[in-house]
């Protein structure tokens, strides 16, 4: 049986008047299983195939995509329902023959993967039939837990537009996707708008070989997460109001939008499914100024399964004209602020260079670089690195490098959310 326990990492002493308290709750999740057999709910995959007529150009992405498909088929747990699906300017049912899924047996593992075989090349981009299809797909199955992999190779055509805002707004809390780029013809934006409301990851798959091993790991991560459903709740007292709730490791994820109101003190939000992993929470709550010496609990912040309270944390408050307690930064809380402001640096960074903006672009991944090196983020610095020349990192001094391939920036941009886990003091 799954087990989580949290920990909360703060500097609870705020100054005379001050009314903002900032918390980072650490949540680790152990013994979580395996998908659609710890949990007593069963689990669904759908694995899309983007085979419009760009994917064989060249050709090496189509048939990168046949092998990928056959991997993630085997890595699925027998007894899960699952399906295929063909995406181009209708989204097309590869396995079964019919609409529906199947459940995964030697049989159907066997069957599904001749069928993945014969995947042809043809049509437009129209990711948002895809979602719906898929969508469609997920509520006649009879599981808990659902599950895709999107993989598009092209930007969205052939459909009308806000075809996706409406799919992703019916299939919101329905499944959570994954979504993959191969190569560098799709917009990082459509597909990162996918993720964020299906609670997934998007990222590039520069190279048509490198696709495999990603669709392998990504199933396998999938079939590892045995508690199907996770929420994280947040008490706040009255008169206070909860700021944002953001996840920041192991990526940036802002959860504060998806807030479901269940009683004027409470509110939720969604974590999707878990395995046997670590993630981290940075909880921001507005209090009502107190007295000095005054202690308040700012906000109770619980994992919630299936209405039943599994871990808990407090985000306290005491007030204090002592300036050795009040101006201290928790280093959790630092650390995971910068973060998340090197993820939102990158992105406006990269949208001023896309637009022609240099020298906003340049300050903006000059200061990237710096928050980079200063929270040891070594990936990003690397990727980084591919985009500019570092002049003085402790500065923030770069220049923006000539020749750069399309791949590097796309990876920066997909990868900017990626963070790196701050080093505690054992």
């Amino acid at each position: 049986m799954a087990e989580f326990r949290a920990e909360v990492f703060q500097n609870e002493y705020l100054s005379d008047g001050a009314t903002d308290v900032h918390g980072v709750v650490s949540v680790t999740c152990t013994g979580a299983g395996v998908a659609g057999q710890a949990s007593g709910t069963e689990a669904a995959e759908v694995i899309i195939v983007d085979t419009s007529g760009s994917m064989d150009m060249p050709p090496a992405k189509i048939a990168a995509a046949r092998r990928a498909a056959k991997v993630a088929i085997e890595e699925i747990v027998d007894g899960t329902w699952f399906a295929v699906m063909s995406g181009h300017t209708v989204a097309q049912m590869v396995y079964p023959p019919h609409p529906g899924l199947a459940k995964m047996t030697d049989v159907t593992r066997r069957d599904a993967v001749e069928a993945v075989g014969r995947l042809r090349s043809g049509g437009a981009t129209a990711i948002g039939a895809w979602i719906a299809a898929a969508t469609e797909l997920f509520q006649q199955a009879p599981a808990g837990q659902r599950h895709a992999i999107l993989l598009t190779d092209g930007k969205i055509e052939g459909e009308p537009d806000g075809a996706l805002e409406a799919a992703l707004v019916n299939a919101r809390g329905k499944f959570q996707c994954d979504c993959r780029g191969i190569g560098s013809d799709w917009v990082v934006e459509e597909l990162r708008t996918i993720a964020t409301a299906l609670l997934g990851t998007v990222d590039i798959v520069a190279e048509p070989a490198d696709l495999e091993a990603d669709f392998e790991e990504m199933m396998r991560n999938a079939m590892s997460r045995g508690v199907a459903d996770a929420r994280l709740r947040v008490w706040a007292p009255q008169g206070s109001e909860v700021l944002f709730v953001r996840q920041v490791a192991p990526q940036v994820d802002d959860l504060t939008s998806r807030a479901t109101r269940i009683s004027p003190l409470v509110v939720e939000f969604p974590t999707g499914a878990w395995s046997d992993e670590s993630r981290d929470y940075h909880v921001a709550v507005r209090v009502p100024p107190a007295p000095v010496g005054n202690e308040r609990l700012a906000a109770r912040v619980e994992v919630v399964i299936d209405d039943q309270v599994v871990a808990k944390g407090l985000v306290k408050a005491i007030w204090s004209v002592d300036t050795n307690l009040t101006t201290r930064i928790d280093p959790a809380v630092a650390h995971y602020t910068g973060q998340a402001q090197l993820a939102d640096v990158i992105q406006r960074g990269l949208a001023a260079k896309a637009s022609g903006d240099e020298r906003t672009a340049t300050v903006l991944l000059g200061e990237a670089a710096k928050l980079a090196h200063d929270s040891g983020n070594e990936d990003t610095t690397r990727l980084l690195n591919k985009v500019v020349d570092v002049v003085d990192v402790e500065a923030g001094t770069v220049r923006l490098k000539q020749q750069v391939a399309k791949s590097d920036e796309m990876a920066l941009d997909t990868r900017s959310t990626k963070t790196t886990r701050i080093r505690r003091e054992p």
